[in-house]
């Protein structure tokens, strides 16, 4: 029995903890690395990408603001890479990248210029219908991240006690992302 690696049972977040609402912008899953020597490069969900070898040109996007974008420091940074010619295109004609982390880079004196950040729509301790007040003023007033553009995708939920996202979209949100028809 000693051969057996004994796995603890992890810690319960608390659910009556700090969430932040942010609308969720539909284009693709993007990060920007900056390594410990300031060196930048470019991703996608899933792999590293290249000018030669992109994804909806963020790769070429991300070298020719690499100087720009060492200021956001050592690390990765995730956001969405979104606007003309990718999923909803949200009636712009040029592309963005928008950072996910609103705590962090939400004031726009700390972030590189170029960076936009993904909109905060409400943030607090859940106690009823947050969620659905999120949901219905992007029903009715449309996107923030792309004003009147009048078909956002939804909100993602960031649960600061677990470290956890959740999203919702406003349409279809019942069936998982490969069943849609």
């Amino acid at each position: 029995m000693s051969d057996v690696e004994f796995v603890p049972f992890p810690k319960i977040a608390r659910l009556n903890r700090e969430v932040v609402i942010t609308e969720k912008i539909d284009g693709t899953n993007a990060q920007v690395h900056v390594s410990e020597d300031g060196a930048v490069r470019a991703g996608s969900r899933s792999r590293w990408i290249t000018p030669n070898d992109d994804n909806f040109g963020f790769a070429r996007w991300v070298a020719d603001h690499a100087d720009e974008l060492k200021a956001l420091g050592p690390g990765s940074h995730f956001g969405e890479w979104w606007g003309a010619g990718i999923q909803r295109r949200y009636g712009l004609d040029c592309k963005r990248f928008s950072l996910f982390n609103v705590a962090r880079w939400g004031d726009l004196m700390t972030r590189p210029a170029c960076c936009h950040v993904v909109p905060t729509i409400w943030q607090g301790i859940i106690r009823g219908d947050e969620v659905e007040f999120c949901l219905a003023k992007l029903r009715t007033f449309g996107s923030i991240a792309a004003p009147g553009f009048m078909k956002p995708e939804g909100i993602v939920l960031f649960h600061t006690a677990a470290s956890q996202l959740f999203k919702v979209t406003l349409e279809k949100d019942e069936a998982p992302k490969g069943k849609q028809p």
